[in-house]
């Protein structure tokens, strides 16, 4: 898998369990989904995006979306 395919995969996995803390715990972890969503909506106009790097670091292999 390539970065891209992998920050996209922990953006949908962050997103759902939120929505689960935000059922099973309290409405403030909307907050987390708020979070990812804003980092996605900046990565897409800048394409810069901190789970990128992150991703880089640990050794995946670069994709196009994230330099």
């Amino acid at each position: 898998m390539n970065i891209d395919r992998v920050v996209l995969a922990f953006a949908g996995v962050m997103i759902l369990v939120s929505v689960l803390l935000t059922h099973f715990v309290s409405p403030w972890w909307l907050l987390l989904t708020v979070f990812v969503g804003l980092n996605l909506l900046q990565s897409a106009f800048t394409g810069w995006c901190p789970a990128a790097k992150v991703f880089a670091a640990l050794g995946f292999r670069p994709g196009s979306a994230f330099r």
